[in-house]
């Protein structure tokens, strides 16, 4: 015995088995961003100065610059499927949908490796 509708067992309509996923990534990536974040606070907190000499020697080692672009890629990353959730929430649309995913791609792709370029870049020198 079933409860679906004869109609929801012609189209298929059902759970897509796709949102156990997303949210297991979401809560990886939010408990990877605790341990990052403090590290990054503290060490920015301990630096004698925030000019950008200091900054650029404290992250010219090699772990600093690798936990640097660790926190954007998971801030990033983190971010795109927070925002993921809202669009296919609020967008009804499924052309407006579909463009507003993709413009969301493109810039979080476009904001994620422009932030680990500036890291590299001041890490191994301007």
């Amino acid at each position: 015995m079933s409860l679906r509708s004869p109609m929801g067992r012609v189209l298929g309509l059902g759970s897509a088995k796709d949102g156990t996923a997303h949210w297991w990534a979401q809560r990886v990536s939010a408990v990877a961003l605790i341990p990052l974040t403090l590290w990054f606070a503290i060490s920015l907190l301990t630096l004698p100065a925030l000019d950008y000499g200091t900054v650029r020697l404290w992250l010219s080692a090699p772990l600093n610059t690798l936990l640097g672009v660790l926190l954007v890629a998971v801030l990033t990353y983190h971010s795109y499927l927070g925002i993921v959730v809202v669009i296919e929430d609020y967008v009804h649309s499924a052309g407006s949908k579909l463009l507003s995913l993709l413009l969301l791609r493109f810039l979080h792709v476009l904001v994620g490796g422009a932030g680990i370029f500036a890291i590299l870049r001041v890490a191994f020198g301007s």
